[in-house]
């Protein structure tokens, strides 16, 4: 899997074969782009490092700031200033770009700071990334948990350069850079130097090594040298004084003349910042190769997590890159936190909850569940400091940043982990904060109107607290499981019954369509509000444009009445956006899994792709390649609810790490799907040899491993169509027999 990992994927505008069929009738609101980054980067560790254009949104590439159509370039050709540190994986407009220490290798005087030279001969491979820029200087990076280490190759020159640049932040595109308000800076002796800016509340040190031996080590202020200085201090910057500042070695170098620069980082100070550099590198010069093979080791474990059968090479360098991006974010960053002195979890870059918690958060729960609860006692211990779980967190102050795309979304994440029994979590601490937390925000008009607008909060919210009771009723709280059960079911009240869809209302990135085919906890009663299995199914078959005629996508920069008339349809997105990720599987509870079958087939084969235009919208944080992983295997995690929905998989064989526990997946009558060509379905379905009337399994289940034989076909069978044999519907919780009230 590690050799077929391509970074490149998803870093440039979409460029996928024209859609057929069902595909051809969905519309993209998002922009058309990955927004991804090939830098090196460390499973879900805290520091990346790439080429810096300057490009929205991640520092890398061509493009523009764009939230929807196809993105304008703001180069025609890759371009780079220097490798700068800290970059969002797939994200859009969460304004916070960091981008930070940005090292410049250069054969020009000072004062070219800032330069764009062009990018060539580009290689990456997890964790490792390397290019030539025009200077005819070799760059490459590697990064370690908490490191990064730089090599360049310089051609003969009398006086080369290495500059380091403190001063910058976030992107070349109006109003997208990040000003330190505080920082300083000091030379500690030959080639040591070490410095802490704070940006956005957040303190982020750094401590440098560089085996320049012979080079002069000067420190800079607004493209000056200083020769002699050994510290520069900066108490306050305000935007408009800001002068750019940093550190460079310079010296002749000959032909070929290797210079490594080592960073280690720490949001706890420089003398961390130390302590994670030998932490990650050990002492001494020359660590380049050990770094960048042990983070390949690294990741040759991670991605070692799944293994795929499949003759084509192409679908596995899909699948690869894809499980390879479902491993970037969260950043976990362990005794890092810089907001209250204990050690033990912390982590940042949860960009956003909204995105991911459908699909990357179980994945990560499925594959690697210890760092799944390392992620859930940070989310905790945010809460308890900032006073509520965060539906995005970044390397900043402030838990309650996007707080208009959803509510209570850490609670669902929070359920699966308790309802698989992972070892480590304290779920009394956990039920305090989660219980607060539902009162937050849109949670005061929840309680008092029995629903709140946006109206997917109030799906939100009432699934909250569907998943709190589940915690309450592990600790054995009968009147709080009551009492939840009871506000549980106010899901209803998001439901206008004269059409089976949400109210009226205002929504992020989508509208009512996309929202109503979200998995309630009690689909057979959101059935039967919308008028029954047929009705039901009915909207979903408007909704996937079945019988259809195709759509234009929208084009660059496109109007207000483009974009009105592709929300008029109500259509799915075809995960160029992440609100109806799930609605392909609302049909295996009104009995109908062959559609859900036709419809993931049609995602599964149009939309994903190999090239650097590979993906068809932003891939934020990994939620949509999570979603891919999922479904291209044949399964699909209901967030929160302990439960995988089966479907047809795209490979004949697949085995899954589960905790270390082997899945099998295998199958019997497989074909080798392709663009265009039919969908296959689940006949039948047997569990270590049981046979199994159903078309899902629990999430202990799927976690206790063994095998999975799914015999396929071209035509359906009556598997999952009877009532009794659908996925479960749960009105509310009930506390464990024999348990007695906690208050």
């Amino acid at each position: 899997m590690f050799e077929r990992v391509d970074p490149f994927i998803g870093t440039e505008v979409t460029d996928l074969p024209a859609p057929s069929g069902l595909a051809a009738t969905w519309w993209w609101p998002k922009p058309q782009v990955g927004n991804t980054h090939p830098g090196a980067a460390y499973p879900l560790g805290m520091v990346s490092a790439c080429a810096y254009s300057g490009a929205y949104p991640t520092g890398y590439g061509r493009y523009e700031l764009s939230t929807e159509g196809v993105p304008r370039t703001m180069h025609d050709r890759q371009v780079a200033s220097g490798f700068t540190h800290f970059q969002q994986s797939g994200t859009g407009a969460i304004r916070k770009y960091y981008n930070y220490f940005r090292v410049t290798p250069m054969l020009e005087p000072l004062d070219a700071l800032g330069t764009l030279w062009d990018v060539e001969d580009e290689e990456a491979e997890p964790g490792w990334y390397a290019a030539t820029l025009s200077s005819g200087i070799r760059c490459e990076v590697t990064v370690g948990p908490k490191s990064a280490v730089h090599r360049y190759t310089f051609p003969a020159h009398r006086n080369a350069r290495l500059v380091i640049d403190l001063s910058l932040g976030g992107l070349s595109i109006p109003y997208g850079s990040t000003i330190p308000l505080r920082a300083h800076l000091q030379s500690l002796g030959p080639g040591v130097a070490e410095g802490e800016i704070v940006m956005e509340g957040a303190p982020l040190a750094v401590h440098m090594e560089c085996d320049a031996d012979q080079w002069r080590q000067m420190l800079w202020y607004d493209r000056r040298l200083m020769p002699g200085g050994t510290r520069l201090d900066f108490d306050y910057i305000r935007p408009t004084t800001l002068r750019p500042f940093g550190l460079m070695w310079a010296g002749p170098a000959e032909a070929g003349q290797v210079v490594e620069l080592r960073m280690g980082f720490s949001l706890r100070g420089e003398e961390q910042a130390r302590e994670n550099l030998y932490r990650d590198c050990g002492p001494g010069s020359h660590s380049f190769a050990a770094r960048r093979e042990a983070t390949a080791r690294t990741w040759r474990e991670h991605l070692g997590t799944i293994a795929v059968d499949t003759p084509s090479p192409e679908r596995e360098t899909v699948f690869s890159t894809a499980l390879y991006h479902s491993f970037l974010k969260p950043c976990l960053a362990r005794g890092e936190s810089p907001f209250w002195p204990t050690s033990g979890p912390f982590a940042f870059d949860i960009s956003t909850m909204w995105d991911i918690y459908r699909t990357q958060l179980p994945l990560l729960t499925t594959l690697v569940p210890d760092r799944a609860v390392e992620l859930a006692e940070a989310l905790l211990h945010i809460c308890e400091e900032e006073g509520n779980l965060p539906i995005g967190y970044r390397m900043s102050r402030g838990a309650d940043q996007f707080s208009r795309q959803g509510s209570a979304l850490a609670h669902t994440f929070l359920a699966d982990l308790c309802q698989l029994g992972l070892p480590g979590m304290d779920w009394e601490w956990a039920l305090v904060h989660m219980h607060n937390d539902l009162r937050r925000m849109y949670g005061e008009d929840f309680l008092l109107r029995g629903e709140a607008h946006p109206i997917s909060h109030t799906l939100d919210l009432a699934f909250g607290y569907w998943c709190t009771a589940k915690i309450a009723a592990q600790v054995g709280d009968r009147a709080l499981v009551a009492e939840f059960a009871e506000l549980a079911q106010q899901w209803r009240n998001a439901f206008d019954p004269a059409t089976g869809l949400l109210k009226d209302s205002t929504f992020y990135e989508g509208g009512r369509w996309n929202y109503s085919f979200r998995l309630v906890h009690d689909m057979a009663a959101r059935i039967a509000l919308a008028g029954g299995d047929e009705p039901f199914v009915g909207l979903l078959d408007r909704f996937f444009g079945v019988g259809a005629a195709p759509v234009t996508q929208p084009g660059v920069r496109p109007t207000v009445e483009e974009m009105a008339r592709g929300y008029a349809l109500g259509r799915f997105e075809g995960l160029n956006n992440e609100p109806d990720m799930e609605a392909p599987w609302a049909y295996q509870y009104a009995g109908r899994p062959d559609r859900t079958a036709d419809i993931v087939h049609a995602a599964v084969h149009h939309q994903f792709g190999t090239g650097r235009g590979g993906l068809p919208g932003n891939d934020d944080s990994g939620g949509l390649s999570s979603w891919y992983v999922w479904a291209s295997l044949g399964l699909f995690p209901v967030a929160g609810q302990n439960l995988f929905l089966l479907n047809a998989p795209s490979f004949r064989e697949a085995r899954i790490d589960v905790g270390g526990n082997a899945l099998e997946i295998a199958t019997s009558g497989f074909v080798e799907p392709e663009p265009g060509g039919p969908a296959q379905y689940v006949r039948s379905a047997r569990l270590d040899g049981v046979p199994l009337e159903r078309t899902w399994l629990s999430g202990n289940e799927l976690h206790g491993g063994g095998t999975l034989l799914l015999e396929l076909a071209a035509t359906p069978s009556d598997l999952g169509t009877a009532v009794a044999h659908r996925p479960p519907s749960s009105p509310g919780p009930t506390p464990p027999a024999g348990t007695s009230p906690a208050r």
